[in-house]
């Protein structure tokens, strides 16, 4: 199988978007609607788009009255269960504008990586999508199972990736790209292009993200990049404001080139 280029974006097929919690809760949730636009733009010219998103925690904490992301798995939950109702709605009614409609999927670990329920979820999101159906997928973070969670919604994504067999991961979130190290520290330069044998070790990832709502960061990203690439999907890491410009097919952010070879969509 020869993978996705990366002036092929604009013609890819089938696209996985994913966006983090920072980039549409709290003082940011007005980047919905230019998210949405560039969703709705692909969607437009035919493409499949599949959006994973963040945000579930952090849109519920206003209206539980919490200030910080909750410690305890039980509030965290509580947060889950109020803010994926609302972040769904502001989805669909921006979607609205485009005459799209939006279908939930929330999934567990087990659901992409146990048998019979993996099957069940290729089929479920297979079918929206030949419907032309936007599903927008989230971690069931209200009855997942502690020590059976993905981690981050960074590795959600690779996996639905890799489950459907997307030509292209698009991760989004505050940074514009991949840098050599931490991008506020002197030195840093920025990744345009990571090769799909490279080892990735002269360089400095963070673990965290730096606003405080998500549990990502640049290291979880290029884990899942790897995951993804590995099963021959192409992935670019960029921030949420260049989601269009990244549809399109325009050179931002950074590229990992996906391995080539069989088409064995096997999780990793």
């Amino acid at each position: 199988m020869i993978g996705l280029k990366r002036d092929q974006v604009a013609s890819a097929k089938r696209i996985v978007v994913k966006v983090g919690s920072s980039s549409i809760s709290g003082e940011n949730s007005d980047q919905i609607t230019p998210l949405v636009d560039a969703l709705a733009e692909a969607y437009g010219r035919g493409t499949e788009v599949v959006l994973i998103s963040s945000g579930a925690v952090a849109t519920g904490m206003p209206f539980l009255d919490l200030e910080e992301r909750p410690n305890d798995v039980a509030t965290q939950q509580a947060a889950a269960a109020v803010g994926q109702n609302v972040l769904i709605f502001r989805y669909q009614e921006s979607l609205d504008r485009y005459e799209i409609a939006a279908g939930t999927v929330l999934l567990t670990e087990g659901d992409l990586l146990n048998e019979p329920h993996r099957s069940n979820t290729r089929r479920a999101l297979n079918r929206l999508l030949d419907l032309r159906i936007l599903p927008v997928v989230n971690e069931n973070d209200t009855v997942a199972v502690y020590g059976l969670r993905f981690g981050s919604n960074d590795r959600l994504a690779a996996l639905v990736s890799t489950l459907i067999s997307a030509d292209l991961l698009v991760m989004l979130s505050d940074v514009d790209a991949l840098y050599t190290k931490p991008p506020h520290l002197p030195g840093s330069e920025k990744l345009d292009v990571i090769a799909a044998d490279d080892p990735l070790t002269d360089f400095e990832f963070s673990s965290s993200g730096a606003t405080g709502v998500g549990t990502g960061g640049a290291s979880t990203k290029v884990v899942a990049a790897r995951l993804a690439t590995n099963a021959g999907t192409a992935v670019l890491v960029t921030s949420t404001e260049l989601a269009g410009a990244a549809l399109r097919g325009e050179h931002v952010g950074t590229w990992f080139e996906p391995v080539e070879g069989e088409d064995e969509r096997a999780l990793l």
